[in-house]
């Protein structure tokens, strides 16, 4: 099982308008993909940075099925994001393993 972890970085500004778009709409496009069994959304309480941090997390039962969704789906995905916040936010992607 492999997690992958987005991480954003959000002006104040944008924080509330990101947040329901990510609820109502792009986490629910994530999973309609097919390729992640669950997901999960954190607010980070003691970041460091300025503005609102948050991590999107979503779980894949295979390194192809995260593969299947980096290249045929997040192009996409990650353009519309762009496009609706641009200028107002940072993401950090990261994939990790499950050690047990």
């Amino acid at each position: 099982m492999l997690l992958y972890n987005v991480t954003l970085i959000l002006e104040d500004t944008a924080a509330e308008e990101w947040l329901q778009w990510m609820q109502e709409t792009h986490i629910p496009q994530v999973m309609d993909t097919g390729m992640f069994v669950s997901h999960r959304l954190l607010k980070v309480l003691d970041s460091p940075n300025e503005g609102v941090t948050y991590c999107a997390q979503y779980v894949a039962e295979s390194l192809e099925k995260y593969n299947e969704y980096q290249s045929v789906f997040a192009p996409a995905l990650q353009q519309d994001l762009n496009k609706r916040f641009e200028n107002r936010f940072v993401a950090y992607r990261t994939l990790m393993e499950y050690v047990d």
